[in-house]
C-alpha cells in the first residue's frame, strides 16, 4: 500500500511524533470559527524580501518564519524543489504565491488559523459533500490527532480529542485515507455517504514507535537487539490478578510457568532457558526505572507497557544483574490531551477445580485393605497383627454388615466454587505542560481450596510537569497493601493439598457429635496420622500481611535541544508480617498441643541514577547515546519466633509466652550495595545501517575482595535491507531488518556473604563447667566473582504482503561460565569444599513470532499470532573432574535429580522399572530380596528424563465482527517429562492412606502379571517398596485452552447520550481444557511442587489445583 506523507518546507514529516499531530489538531479544529479572522490576516499582512535562485521550499520557509502562516501540501502534487527568483515589496501572501506557482497550475486555499492548503488545479469539480465520523481503535477508544485526507488532494482534517472529524468538499465518489502514528492506514470509498466511522488497527511495523531499552528509549526501527513488547491491552486480554499471567505466550523466548493455582502461588519466568545451578534464573524487573523484587504485587491495570530485553546487546546496560534478561515495566501516568478521562474496569470471576485425581472411593479402598491383609504373609517382613475383621466393626464407620457409613470425596470437600472480583478506578488529566494520573484498585482473589484467599488494595499517583522549556520533573508513588491466607504450605501430612488426596474415604468430615475426624480415629488401620484437610483449612491460620511503598522522582534538564541530563531517585520498601497458628485439636505429629509462629521482615531498596542522553540527527546520520552512573543499596532484616504447647486456643500468636515449649528465637540482618557506570552509543545511517555499543561496570559488595568490579560490554549491528534501492520498491516485502549482537552480562545472585568465612557459636560442657565456643563453618574465597553469561544473537524482523504478514526470528547461543559450585579442598582444612566459580552451562535456541492478518473487511477482521520458543540446555562443565553432582537428596530414595556434563539441568535420576516379578521368577526375585508382585528394577540408576521443555509456544486468534470481538488463546509445551513424585504414597505403598485407583484395577495379581503397578501390600504390616524409577516419569507435553474471550463494544453514538466515551463488556473462560498424556495422573502438567531450587521443575509431589475460571467484566471510560 502506498503511504501518504505530509511534508513541511523544512523537511519535517507529519509522522515525526504524536505531539505535533496534537498541535495540528488545535489548528484545524477552529476552521469554522476563525475563517473570517484568517481572511483579514491574509489581506493585512504584507511581506518584503528579495530571494534569487532559491527553491520554492525555501520561500515557503521564509514566509513561515516571518508570519503566522503555515503550509500544508503533498509533494506528489506540488513541486517545491523548483528554483525561482522572487522580489516582493510589501506584497500580500496570495500575490506571492501566485507569482511563484504561476507556471505550475498550483492553487491555494487560505484556511482558518492561517493554514494554507496548496494543491494542483485538478480538484474534482463534480458534486461535493461534507463527511463526518469518528475514528477509534480496536478497543473502541477514540483516537485524537488522527488524519483524514481525500485521496489525490490536499483536502484533509484531524480528529478532535474525542476522535471526531468533519471534512468539507469531499467528492461523492472520492476515497478517504485514514492514518495515525502506529496504526495501519486505511482507504475507504465515500460512495455518497456522509457519515463514516473507522476502526484503525495497530501497525505491525511501527517504525516510528519507540521502545524502552533501559535508561531511555530508541526508535523500534533503530534497535539492534532482541526486544519483546507487550502493551497494556495485551496484558489485560486475560483478566488475571498477576501481570505475568497476562504476558504468557505474548513474547517469543519467554516461558512463564504457573507453579500453583493458589491465590498466593508463585509465577516463574524464564527467558531463553535456565542459566545457573545454585542461583535463580529469574529476570530483573525494572518498574519505571526502579528495580523491584516483588513484582507479583503490581496491579496489572496499572501497567501501560512491558519491554523484555532478551539478548546481551539489550540487557548489557544492566550489567551484573542482566544475565537472566530484563523486564522493563512502564506504568500508566496522566493524560496529555487536555481532557479529563475517568475510567472504570471491573470483573467478577467464578472458579472451580478443573480436574480431580482418580482416587479410590470407600468400597474400593476397603477392598485394597482386605487384599493387603491377604497378601501380607507373602512378604518376608510380615509381622502378624490383629485380625482384619476387627477393623470393619467400628460402629462409627460401618453398619452391621460391615459396609462403610461414609464415602467422602475429600477433593470435593476441601475445594469450593470461588467467587473473586477486581475493581479499578482511574482519573487521568493534563496537557503538554503537566499531567496527573490517579489509580485505585481493589482485588479479592478467592482460592478454590477452602479459606485460601488474597486481598489487595493498590493506590498509585503520577505527576509530570514541564514548567520551563529546559526542565521536566515528575513523581510516581505506589502503595500496595495485601492480606493473604495461604493453604498450600504446611508440614508433612498436615498439608491440605496432600491430605485431600491421602485422607481415607471412609472417614466423614465431622462425626454426628460435631467432632472433626482424622486418620487417628481409626487406629486399628495403623495409618500414619493423616490430617483432615477440611479441619486444617478451616481452623489453621497462615496469614500474610504485606505492605509495599514504591516510588521514584526525577529531574530532567534540557541542556540543549539534543542534550539532556536526568537524575532520578527510587525506593522500594517491603514490610511483611507472618502469623501462623495451628489449634490444639488439630492432629499434628510434630506438635500435638498447638503451635504458633511469628515471622516479621523488612526489605529496603534504594537507587539513585544520573545520566546524560544525547540524541541528534545530522543529515543522514542519527545518534542516540547515554552515559551515566548508578548507586544501589538493599537492607534486609527479619525476626522469627515459634512456640508450642498451648493449653487452649485463646491466645494464639498474640501471646507466645502462654505456650509451654518455646523455640529459640531467631533474627537476621543483611546488607549489600553496588555502584555502577554505564554507556550506550546508538548510530543510524540513512535509516539503513545501524550499530549499538553498550558497556557497564558494576562494583558489588557481594563479590570477593579481589574481584569487586565486573565489566560487561556488548555490540549490536543492524541492516534495514528494505530501505535499499534494490528492495525499496518491492511489492512483496514491506520491511526487512537483519540483526546481530554479542555481549556479556552477569548475575550477582550469589548470596550476600558467600565470599566470606562464617562463624557459629555455642556452648560446651568442659570439666563440669559450660564454656562458650566459636567455630568457622565456611571457608572464605576472596576471589569469588559473578557468574557471567556470553550471548550471541542473530535474527531478523520481516513484514510483507502490505503488512498482512509480520515475522520475528532469532537464533541465540548463551554460555554461562564461572558457575558457583563447591570445589573440593584437602581434608586437612577441616572442610570438604569451598564455594568457587568452576562450572558452565549453555543454552541455544530459536525464538519465532509470526502474526498474520488473515481476513480484513469493513466488518470482519481475523488475526493470528504463532509464538514458538525452542531451547536446548546443556551442562558444559562441573569443575576440574566434571564429576556428577546429586543435589537435593529426597527422604525416600536419595536424590531424584542429577547434574552431569552433557545433560540438561533438571535431569531426573532413578531406576528403570522393567515390570513386576512374576510367579515364574521366584528364584530370580529372591536373589534381590523380592517376591512375585514386587517392582522389577534395573540394578543401576540412570537419567530418566528432564524437566525443561524443548519447545513451548502459543497460538492466538483474534476475531472482530462489527462490534464483537473474540479471542482464542492456546498454549502448548513439547519435549519435556514430569516426575510424579506423589506415586510414592498413592501407588507404591498402600495401607497408610488413600491412593490412586490404579492400585486396585492395574495392580499385580496372579492373573495380571504383565503390569507396572505392584501387588497390593499394606505398608504398616509389610513395609513398602518405593523408589524413584521411570514408572513415575511420564511425558509432560500438553495443549491448554488458555483463554477464550468474547466481548462487545457499544456504539459511540449510543454512549454519547449517557456521557460515556467508550464501553466494552466481555466474558471469558480461563484454563478451559488441558490435553495431556493419559499416564499423567496429577492435576495440571504445568504446575510444579518444588519451587525453591533450580532442579525441581516438573517434579510433582502434591499440587494446589489450577481452576477453570469464568469471568464477566466491563471497561468504561467517561
Amino acid at each position: 500500500m502506498k503511504k501518504i506523507e505530509f511534508t513541511f518546507p523544512d523537511g519535517r514529516r507529519e509522522k515525526q511524533n504524536l505531539f505535533l499531530k496534537m498541535k495540528l489538531t488545535l489548528l484545524i479544529l477552529l476552521v469554522c470559527l476563525m475563517q473570517v479572522s484568517a481572511s483579514v490576516y491574509s489581506q493585512t499582512t504584507k511581506l518584503s524580501f528579495d530571494l534569487q535562485g532559491k527553491k520554492i521550499s525555501d520561500v515557503l520557509m521564509q514566509i513561515e518564519e516571518t508570519t503566522d502562516f503555515r503550509f500544508f501540501y503533498q509533494r506528489e502534487q506540488v513541486n517545491v524543489d523548483l528554483t525561482v527568483n522572487l522580489k516582493a515589496d510589501n506584497k500580500r501572501v496570495d500575490e506571492i504565491l501566485t507569482d511563484i506557482f504561476k507556471d505550475q497550475g498550483v492553487t491555494y486555499r487560505i484556511m482558518d488559523d492561517n493554514l494554507i492548503l496548496l494543491t494542483t488545479g485538478e480538484l474534482m469539480t463534480e458534486q461535493q459533500q461534507t463527511v463526518r465520523g469518528k475514528i477509534s481503535n480496536e478497543r473502541g477508544e477514540s483516537i485524537p490527532g488522527a488524519t483524514v485526507v481525500v485521496k489525490g488532494t490536499s483536502i484533509g482534517s484531524i480528529t478532535d480529542v474525542d476522535g471526531n472529524y468533519e471534512l468539507n468538499g469531499v467528492p461523492a465518489d472520492g476515497i478517504l485515507i485514514f492514518s495515525f502514528v502506529g496504526m495501519r492506514t486505511q482507504e475507504i470509498e465515500v460512495s455518497g455517504r456522509t457519515k463514516i466511522d473507522v476502526v484503525l488497527a495497530e501497525d505491525v511495523i511501527g517504525l516510528e514507535e519507540v521502545v524502552a531499552v533501559g535508561y531511555g528509549v530508541q526508535r523500534k526501527s533503530d534497535v539492534t537487539g532482541s526486544v519483546g513488547v507487550v502493551n497494556a491491552d495485551d496484558i489485560l486480554e486475560r483478566p488475571a490478578f498477576n501481570a505475568l499471567q497476562g504476558m504468557k505466550g505474548k513474547v517469543a523466548g519467554v516461558n512463564i510457568f504457573s507453579n500453583s493455582g493458589s491465590p498466593t502461588g508463585s509465577t516463574r519466568v524464564m527467558i531463553r532457558g535456565m542459566n545457573s545451578i545454585e542461583t535463580t534464573s529469574d529476570p530483573l524487573y525494572v518498574v519505571d526505572g526502579v528495580v523491584m523484587e516483588d513484582f507479583d504485587m503490581v496491579n496489572p491495570n496499572d501497567i501501560e507497557r512491558i519491554e523484555v530485553l532478551k539478548d546481551a546487546s539489550s540487557a548489557a546496560i544492566y550489567g551484573a544483574r542482566g544475565a537472566n534478561g530484563v523486564i522493563l515495566v512502564t506504568t500508566k501516568r496522566g493524560s496529555k490531551n487536555g481532557d479529563v478521562v475517568v475510567g472504570y474496569d471491573g470483573y467478577v470471576s467464578v472458579g472451580r477445580i478443573r480436574k480431580k485425581m482418580d482416587l479410590l472411593n470407600a468400597e474400593e479402598w476397603l477392598e485394597v485393605i482386605k487384599r493387603g491383609y491377604e497378601n501380607a504373609p507373602k512378604y518376608k517382613d510380615y509381622a502378624p497383627g490383629e485380625e482384619p475383621t476387627i477393623d470393619f466393626t467400628d460402629p462409627r464407620l460401618f453398619d452391621a454388615n460391615g459396609k462403610p457409613l461414609y464415602d467422602t470425596d475429600w477433593q470435593e470437600e476441601a475445594t469450593r466454587t470461588a467467587i473473586s472480583h477486581n475493581h479499578q478506578l482511574s482519573v487521568q488529566q493534563g496537557n503538554e505542560k503537566s499531567s496527573v494520573g490517579a489509580f485505585l484498585n481493589y482485588t479479592d482473589n478467592q482460592g478454590i481450596m477452602l479459606n485460601s484467599w488474597m486481598k489487595r488494595v493498590n493506590a498509585k499517583i503520577a505527576y509530570d510537569a514541564s514548567p520551563k522549556k529546559w526542565l521536566d520533573f515528575g513523581i510516581n508513588m505506589l502503595v500496595n497493601k495485601t492480606w493473604e491466607n495461604e493453604a498450600e504450605e504446611g508440614g508433612g501430612h498436615q498439608m491440605p493439598r496432600r491430605s485431600m488426596i491421602e485422607m481415607i474415604p471412609i472417614m466423614p468430615v465431622k462425626f454426628p457429635d460435631g467432632s472433626w475426624s482424622n486418620s487417628s480415629s481409626t487406629s486399628n488401620f495403623a495409618l500414619e496420622g493423616m490430617a483432615n484437610p477440611v479441619h486444617v483449612l478451616e481452623t489453621q491460620e497462615r496469614l500474610r500481611n504485606r505492605t509495599q511503598f514504591f516510588g521514584n522522582t526525577y529531574l530532567n534538564f534540557h541542556l540543549t535541544n539534543d542534550l539532556q541530563l536526568k537524575t532520578q531517585f527510587g525506593i522500594d520498601n517491603h514490610i511483611q508480617q507472618n502469623r501462623e497458628y495451628s489449634p490444639k485439636d488439630l492432629l499434628n505429629i510434630s506438635y500435638p498441643n498447638a503451635w504458633a509462629n511469628i515471622n516479621d521482615y523488612e526489605k529496603i531498596y534504594w537507587q539513585e541514577e544520573t545520566y546524560l542522553s544525547y540524541n541528534k540527527s545530522i543529515g543522514d546520520h542519527r545518534i542516540n547515546s547515554v552515559l551515566g552512573m548508578s548507586w544501589q543499596e538493599r537492607i534486609y532484616r527479619s525476626n522469627t519466633s515459634g512456640t508450642s504447647g498451648f493449653s487452649d486456643d485463646f491466645f494464639k500468636y498474640n501471646n507466645m509466652g502462654a505456650a509451654s515449649d518455646p523455640d529459640a528465637p531467631g533474627s537476621s540482618y543483611e546488607r549489600w550495595s553496588m555502584n555502577s557506570y554505564f554507556f550506550r552509543f546508538g548510530y543510524s545511517y540513512k535509516d539503513k545501517y545501524l550499530a549499538t555499543l553498550t558497556a557497564r561496570a558494576d562494583g558489588s559488595s557481594r563479590f570477593g575482595k579481589n574481584n569487586k568490579y565486573g565489566y560487561f560490554p556488548s555490540a549490536g549491528l543492524g541492516w534495514v535491507v528494505s530501505n535499499e534501492d534494490f528492495l525499496s520498491s518491492s511489492s512483496l516485502i514491506d520491511y526487512l531488518k537483519l540483526r546481530a549482537s554479542y555481549g556479556v552480562t552477569g548475575s550477582t545472585e550469589l548470596g550476600i556473604y558467600r565470599s566470606l568465612a562464617t562463624i557459629s557459636g555455642g556452648t560446651v560442657l568442659l570439666n563440669g563447667a559450660r564454656e562458650n565456643y566459636n567455630v568457622v563453618t565456611r571457608l572464605p574465597n576472596p576471589d569469588l566473582e559473578w557468574e557471567k553469561t556470553s550471548q550471541f544473537d542473530v535474527g531478523f524482523n520481516l513484514t510483507m504482503l502490505d503488512q498482512r504478514v509480520s515475522m520475528e526470528l532469532d537464533y541465540y547461543y548463551k554460555l554461562t561460565t564461572d558457575l558457583l559450585l563447591g570445589r573440593p579442598v584437602p581434608h586437612s582444612t577441616g572442610f570438604t569444599s569451598v564455594t568457587d566459580n568452576i562450572g558452565s552451562v549453555s543454552n541455544r535456541g530459536i525464538d519465532f513470532l509470526l502474526t498474520t492478518q488473515n481476513v480484513e473487511t469493513n466488518d470482519f477482521r481475523w488475526e493470528s499470532t504463532l509464538n514458538l520458543n525452542y531451547n536446548k540446555n546443556r551442562i558444559e562443565e562441573l569443575g576440574e573432574n566434571d564429576e556428577d553432582i546429586f543435589p537435593g537428596p529426597w527422604w525416600v530414595s536419595g536424590s531424584q535429580t542429577i547434574l552431569r556434563v552433557g545433560e540438561s539441568l533438571g535431569s531426573f535420576w532413578g531406576y528403570r522399572r522393567l515390570g513386576t516379578w512374576g510367579t515364574d521368577e521366584v528364584e530370580e526375585a529372591a536373589a534381590v530380596g523380592a517376591v512375585p508382585g514386587v517392582a522389577k528394577r534395573t540394578e543401576e540408576r540412570e537419567i530418566l528424563g528432564k524437566g525443561l521443555p524443548d519447545l513451548t509456544g502459543s497460538f492466538i486468534n483474534r476475531f472482530n465482527y462489527k462490534n464483537f470481538d473474540l479471542l482464542v488463546d492456546l498454549q502448548f509445551t513439547l519435549g519435556v517429562e514430569i516426575m510424579q513424585q506423589f506415586f510414592h504414597s498413592t501407588e507404591d505403598r498402600t495401607g497408610y492412606a488413600n491412593g490412586l485407583a490404579t492400585i486396585l484395577y492395574d495392580g499385580w495379581t496372579e492373573s495380571n502379571q504383565n503390569t507396572m503397578v505392584q501387588q497390593i501390600r499394606n505398608a504398616p504390616l509389610n513395609g513398602q517398596n518405593s523408589e524413584v524409577d521411570d514408572h513415575w516419569v511420564v511425558d509432560g507435553s500438553y495443549l491448554r485452552g488458555n483463554l477464550i474471550s468474547l466481548g462487545y463494544t457499544f456504539d459511540n453514538s449510543l454512549l454519547s447520550r449517557v456521557g460515556f466515551k467508550s464501553c466494552r463488556v466481555y466474558s471469558s473462560v480461563d484454563n478451559l481444557f488441558v490435553l495431556h498424556s493419559d499416564d499423567f495422573k496429577g492435576y495440571d502438567p504445568e504446575a510444579t511442587s518444588w519451587t525453591d531450587n533450580q532442579w525441581g521443575q516438573n517434579i510433582f509431589f502434591f499440587q494446589y489445583p489450577k481452576p477453570t475460571t469464568v469471568t464477566f467484566g466491563v471497561n468504561v471510560k467517561f
